[in-house]
């Protein structure tokens, strides 16, 4: 398909001890004046296509010190921005090595589009994969939150801007830093408790045994049948632990016989998850003169999954040089490469071969090696253990399936070439006129290799099969920016002009085939039957001009005005251009007389801004046009319409409100700053359903309206600082509100999720449950009918068909943040953050694999089914066991838990060694540390890691690891 129209190429004290403090030392001392905090009142952050003085800048902006990123184990960099900054969601939904963490700024801002922040690097938009950037090599980062912050961007800065900023040479001495560290990974949260194998069998025999009641069969009749048929029957589990002295271990009172004993426990979990190792190296030179610097790194990372088969290993590398080649010119290059390869099993769905779920629902008493009938290993002619694909398991316990066995000879490999590089000239015509043009280019080329034996395992029973695909994704953006800074007394201007073009073209190739003559070879060319072959391309462009205007008086009133226009391939020639814009002011009030009189404040200013940006983030990237699926009939080539034309659509509109109040006292030993903002999505972006008649799932319009509204706070603490000990608190919290306001029907329900005006887009629509009939040991649920009266009836069922669906909550928390610490004494330093989110629900669809009524034959168990009906335990909510399925399991509010948790997230310990003890060797620092990632979580429903998606659903996902890293650091 070729579009024509694309456009041409830390522990918190309370406030008042934080007081008292901060005006003392350990000593009961006078505190000294001269704080790290008071250096920093007024530190230059990094903007849209500059820098500006934070206290004075009229845009939302927060930060992030290269010291709270570059030592974190973490594999992906949007991992390290949890609970840093107010107003930021970050959500590591997988622990699987290089995934990146779902990232949101101030709420959802659309329903169908995309609500991913814009990441720009070094000034420039980038468009790689973001684990390609190495933590080590980053300076800060800047979150830029409102309108005026982020307008510049444009349709691309709409959901919030990310900015990356990396580590230049430094005028001076030459440096080289070393840093290695070796580490260990387990899991995070300790999965679900299951019955073990006396339990399972007792349990199983008793849903066999109701099973097989009914009014021809007596009590007793069917008791002996449980006993009968629980290993060898049709609904039998297949297999029997106890030995052959116990052929029915469990006799028709529903107990153990006496003396059977299981021969083995095999947990599938300890051999299909590990102790991972964690290794990395980073390495950096750095320096420069009057007129030029340089900063150059390497980097290596192996980061070994928890899940057997499964890890992440990079390799690294980046230059970047910066030069006054003339007085009137600046030039300037950052190149950096990376390569890496990503073993990712399946691990993310309920495929029956997720390798997270595969350890979890296959019971203990079903071994992984062959056993006799002893219980001692079966050995093959060499006298190996043989692996057990239990053939003889039923179905739920995943039959002819061992992944321990089958992972070593297949392969789950993403490999990647990240290529960015960007270059510039600035040119100073006038000491208050710069003109810098700029060009950036990103260039991912992707390989993805699936390969199933055909020794062994499911792919065996095709001979083995082969996927390989290649997509090459190019991205180049040009830009002009012409500046104008100029102070007249006590009057300051700053005026840009640009223009800037996005290019983005993507390409992907994939074929795959099966039936492998000879195994151990890996590539199509071995397999002789071709299952499929396809590939695509497409191109999108964006052409914008941009301008923006800043004018402060007396360094106290400060105004600024933004605007670009945004023309998108995506939309019709007549809805091609959308122009953006944003105004807003700060009042740095600490700067009056009146004020200054009071004594109090270090700072004080108010901020307010508003604006509004557009979005165009589709699924596709021809959003207007009627698009044709092809067909293979018979040989012949034939056209199917698959999506229908939209002409009409146009720009998803944000509007963004920020009120803020920023301010420090106790000579800036305590700082914060408060901010509301309301963000509204207009116009959005939606996929509108149609009936399956039409033979369309349904169209893409411009409906509806969505708005976000919050607080946000931080608190920056310095209670304890004396010339040996220095102890800085830090807490930051937002608060959130999603609500929609309008849309063109009264609701629109999709999957567990209703959409309707008043509530949220991620609300919970599922039947209420209503536990357990104590009389019967059935599942009940509510419903909600109408008499004839036409007054609402509510009732229970116990036929979940029959069940009435209502709103249930929203997963979205109402209120997140994180609690940072840190402490130096003498040459030790120590640091932590807590993470924390309160409210919001979680729909654990994981926990109800193994809540199975006994319909499910031989998948593992929870141990809360060992409360479940009984004629002696009627007051529960777990039902009466039975082979007889009863859908309990389905969704409802019975498996809707609560969202609220706290992680500590990283807590550091470092001793940098007195110099006295290396100087003559050349170091001229050393510092060894240890640190953890993820060490504890605490939160209510055990089993569950409580990071999930946004939308608030478990889906079998790979679980969060807690790293514990040993290092060394290094200064020459």
């Amino acid at each position: 398909m070729v579009n024509k129209n694309l456009i041409n190429s830390k522990a918190w004290i309370p406030p008042v001890a934080v007081f008292f403090l901060g005006i003392i030392n350990i000593n009961g001392q006078e505190a000294k004046k001269d704080t790290l905090r008071e250096q920093d009142i007024d530190e230059v952050v990094v903007v849209a296509y500059g820098k500006a003085k934070k206290t004075s800048y009229t845009g939302s902006v927060a930060t992030i010190s290269s010291e709270k990123i570059n030592n974190r184990p973490v594999t992906n960099i949007t991992k390290a921005l949890e609970g840093q900054v107010p107003g930021l969601q970050a959500v590591s939904a997988s622990g699987q090595p290089g995934a990146t963490a779902s990232i949101r700024i101030r709420g959802i801002g659309s329903v169908s589009a995309s609500s991913n922040p814009l990441f720009v690097v070094d000034g420039i938009p980038f468009d790689g994969n973001i684990n390609s950037i190495s933590p080590n090599d980053i300076e800060s980062i800047s979150v830029l939150k409102d309108a005026t912050a982020s307008s510049l961007y444009g349709s691309r800065g709409a959901n919030g801007v990310i900015i990356i900023t990396t580590k230049s040479g430094k005028k001076g001495e030459a440096k080289v830093n070393f840093n290695i560290s070796q580490g260990f990974s387990t899991r995070a949260v300790k999965d679900y408790e299951q019955v073990n194998t006396d339990q399972y069998f007792q349990l199983y025999w008793e849903a066999l045994r109701n099973g097989f009641k009914s009014s021809q069969v007596t009590s007793q009749q069917a008791a002996q049948m449980a006993s009968d048929a629980l290993i060898s029957g049709s609904n039998g589990l297949g297999i029997n632990p106890y030995g052959s002295n116990y052929a029915k271990p469990v006799g028709t009172d529903g107990k153990l016989l006496p003396g059977a004993t299981a021969l083995w426990n095999d947990d599938w979990r300890d051999i299909l998850q590990r102790v991972a190792a964690r290794s990395q190296a980073d390495l950096d030179f750095s320096g420069g003169s009057e007129k030029s610097n340089y900063y150059f790194s390497l980097g290596y990372l192996d980061d070994k999954g928890i899940a057997v088969g499964s890890g992440f290993t990079k390799y690294s590398t980046r230059l970047k040089i910066n030069s006054e080649v003339k007085k009137w010119l600046n030039v300037g290059a950052n190149l950096s490469y990376t390569n890496s390869l990503q073993e990712a099993p399946p691990s993310s769905d309920s495929r029956t071969d997720n390798i997270i779920n595969a350890a979890r629902v296959i019971p203990s008493f079903y071994p992984y090696y062959e056993r006799n009938a002893d219980g001692s290993h079966r050995l093959d002619a060499n006298g190996n253990y043989i692996y057990d694909f239990g053939k003889y398991r039923p179905t739920n316990a995943l039959q002819n399936q061992n992944a321990a066995a089958t992972l070593p000879l297949d392969k789950n490999e993403n490999r990647e070439d990240n290529f960015s590089g960007k270059g510039f000239l600035d040119f100073t015509f006038l000491p208050e006129l710069k003109f810098k043009s700029s060009f950036s280019v990103d260039l991912v080329n992707y390989n993805g290799h699936f390969y199933s034996n055909p020794l062994i395992g499911q792919g065996s029973e095709i001979g083995g099969s082969v996927t390989k695909t290649n997509s090459r994704t190019l991205s180049y953006t040009t830009s002009n920016i012409l500046t104008f800074d100029k102070k007249f007394n006590q009057h300051h201007f700053n005026i840009l002009a640009g223009q800037e073009f996005y290019h983005y073209e993507f390409q992907t190739i994939s074929g795959n085939r099966s039936q492998f003559s000879l195994p151990y070879y890996y590539e199509p060319d071995a397999a002789a039957l071709l299952g499929g072959f396809s590939g695509s391309s497409d191109k999108l462009g964006l052409l914008s001009y941009l301008g923006k205007a800043e004018y402060d008086f007396k360094n106290k009133y400060f105004i600024s005005g933004s605007v670009r226009a945004d023309g998108s391939s995506r939309f019709s020639p007549e809805n091609r251009w959308g122009t953006f814009w944003s105004v807003g002011g700060s009042w740095k009030a600490s700067n009056e007389d009146f004020i200054k009189d009071l004594n109090i404040f270090n700072q004080l200013t108010l901020r307010a801004s508003y604006g509004g940006q557009g979005n165009d983030k589709l699924s596709t990237y021809y959003a207007y046009q009627s698009l044709y699926t092809f067909y293979n009939n018979l040989g012949e080539g034939g056209t199917v319409a698959s999506r229908l034309p939209t002409p009409d659509l146009k720009w998803e509109t944000n509007l963004n409100l920020n009120v803020g109040l920023e301010f420090a006292i106790l000579k800036n030993r305590i700082k914060g700053n408060v901010e509301y903002f309301q963000r509204q999505s207009k116009d959005l972006l939606f996929d509108m359903p149609l009936a399956p008649s039409v033979g369309f799932s349904g169209f893409q319009a411009n409906i509806g309206e969505l708005k976000n509204t919050g607080f946000e706070f931080s608190l920056f603490t310095t209670p304890v600082k004396t010339d040996d000990f220095e102890w800085n608190v830090d807490v930051n919290l937002s608060t959130l509100k999603n609500e929609i306001t309008k849309l063109p029907k009264g609701s629109i329900v999709s999957g567990t999720k209703r959409l309707q005006v008043g509530g949220s887009i991620y609300d919970f629509f599922i039947p209420e449950w209503m536990g357990v009939d104590p009389t019967n040991g059935n599942p009940l649920w509510k419903t909600i009918t109408t008499d004839a009266n036409g007054n609402t009836v509510e009732g229970t069922t116990s036929e979940y068909a029959k069940a009435t669906k209502t709103l249930q909550g929203s997963s979205l928390p109402k209120v997140m943040g994180g609690l940072t610490t840190s402490i130096r004494y003498k040459d030790f330093d120590f640091s932590g953050l807590l993470t924390f989110s309160l409210g919001g629900k979680i729909l654990d669809t994981d926990y109800t694999m193994l809540m199975h009524n006994g319909s499910a034959a031989g998948r593992a168990w929870s141990s809360e089914m060992l409360n479940r009906w009984t004629p002696e335990n009627t007051n529960t909510d777990v039902p009466a066991l039975s082979t007889t399925t009863n859908n309990w399991t389905s969704a409802s509010s019975r498996f809707l838990y609560s969202g609220t948790y706290a992680r500590i997230k990283n807590v550091s310990l470092g001793y940098t060694l007195p110099s006295d003890y290396f100087e003559k060797i050349g170091l001229k620092r050393l510092r060894v540390y240890v640190q953890a990632e993820n060490l504890f979580t605490f939160y209510k429903h055990k089993g569950m890691d409580p990071e999930q998606t946004l939308d608030g659903t478990t889906y079998y996902r790979y679980p969060a690891m807690r790293t514990v890293t040993f290092g060394v650091q290094a200064t020459l």
